[in-house]
């Protein structure tokens, strides 16, 4: 018997069939009636290939979402500034975000309450997959070199407020974050606890 293109595809490669082939089932259906069968239908193969991979759909939403963002990055260049580089990385880490992501991941909740899990699980699966953290870390050891930024202060829970208050700010509109939040989320929280005083 001939095996198909989709029962010879492995490793890597048959994992990128399935998650685009589950981004795809995710932006046709939505997320109420994504169903591991459809993803399997769509990539050709089946449905015990994804639960081996992926037990549950919120853990294949979540591998499908982090992929998204990972192929879609954002990157900001030097811009001498360690205020304006965040500025400019939570204006394009918005527009990405919005609207279809934070929609499924606001569809997901019931799900993750199933699973026994949260949206904090399913930040660091998202995050750990787009390399998000990595580039919030860059740009603070820009502003470290340029002599902006005190190291002692950068704990993992400081590092993380720019984007983890923007995130709430998205969830909470459903919307862009505005470039008046993007002010104050860098000028009255962020920067007056990461920055050199003289």
């Amino acid at each position: 018997m001939q095996k198909t293109k989709a029962e010879r595809r492995r490793g890597a490669a048959l994992e990128n069939a399935l998650l685009e082939a589950a981004w795809l089932e995710l932006e046709q259906q939505g997320y109420a009636n994504f169903t591991l069968e459809g993803v399997a239908q769509r990539a050709g193969t089946s449905r015990p290939v994804l639960a081996r991979r992926w037990p549950s759909r919120a853990e294949l939403v979540a591998a499908a979402l982090g992929r998204y963002l990972a192929e879609n990055p954002v990157t900001i260049p030097d811009l001498g500034s360690v205020r304006e580089e965040l500025a400019l990385l939570l204006r394009k880490w918005s527009e990405r975000a919005t609207p279809a992501p934070v929609k499924f991941m606001v569809d997901m909740r019931n799900d993750l309450t199933l699973n026994q899990s949260n949206f904090s699980n399913l930040r660091c699966l998202i995050v750990n997959d787009s390399g998000e953290s990595r580039i919030v870390q860059e740009i603070l050891q820009r502003g470290v070199d340029r002599g902006e930024v005190d190291p002692t202060k950068l704990s993992p829970r400081v590092v993380s407020v720019p984007t983890d208050l923007a995130r709430h700010e998205i969830f909470m509109t459903m919307a862009p974050i505005s470039d008046q939040a993007i002010i104050e989320i860098l000028d009255l929280v962020f920067l007056p606890l990461v920055l050199k005083h003289a």
